[in-house]
């Protein structure tokens, strides 16, 4: 069996933007078993890569769709879901869209693909993660163990 995948998508060293990537290094050193921890910039190719040979494939990425910051909303991409994900939902929405979308196309689509999405406050070149953010993706970080560790019947479907 192929390990699971925890991608955190996001922008280093532009504030809020690097969510994703945050809760991938959290993540990485707690080295959860069965799974990869990896980190992309929202790259179509880069994600079509990730998804090979993929059972279950957790996005993490940060959003700004006018909620409050800090504000987290988990999404699980089914045969058709991929119409359904607002654009708005992540930074990286429409890239994420697409390599499902071909990733379907080729057969290569993991059987599961859940989005994480972290609402943040600001995306401004160096600044660091906003204190809510930096809250959001320690919870994150705490949903996606869970998950991880949970048996697939015990996870929730939406939130």
């Amino acid at each position: 069996m192929t390990p699971a995948l925890v991608l955190g998508i996001g922008t280093p060293d532009r504030g809020d933007a690097a969510a994703g990537l945050a809760v991938a290094r959290r993540l990485r050193l707690r080295r959860p078993a069965g799974t990869v921890v990896a980190e992309c910039g929202g790259e179509v190719s880069a994600l079509l890569d990730a998804f090979q040979g993929r059972e279950l494939v957790i996005l993490v990425d940060g959003s700004q769709a006018g909620r409050p910051p800090g504000s987290v909303r988990r999404l699980e991409l089914g045969p058709e879901a991929w119409l359904a994900l607002p654009t708005d939902t992540c930074v990286h929405a429409l890239a994420v869209c697409e390599a499902v979308e071909l990733a379907r196309a080729l057969q290569q689509l993991p059987a599961r693909v859940v989005v994480y999405a972290i609402e943040g406050r600001r995306s401004i070149p160096g600044a660091p993660l906003s204190a809510e953010v930096e809250q959001a993706a320690r919870l994150v970080e705490e949903r996606v163990a869970a998950e991880l560790a949970a048996p697939a019947a015990a996870v929730p479907r939406a939130s």
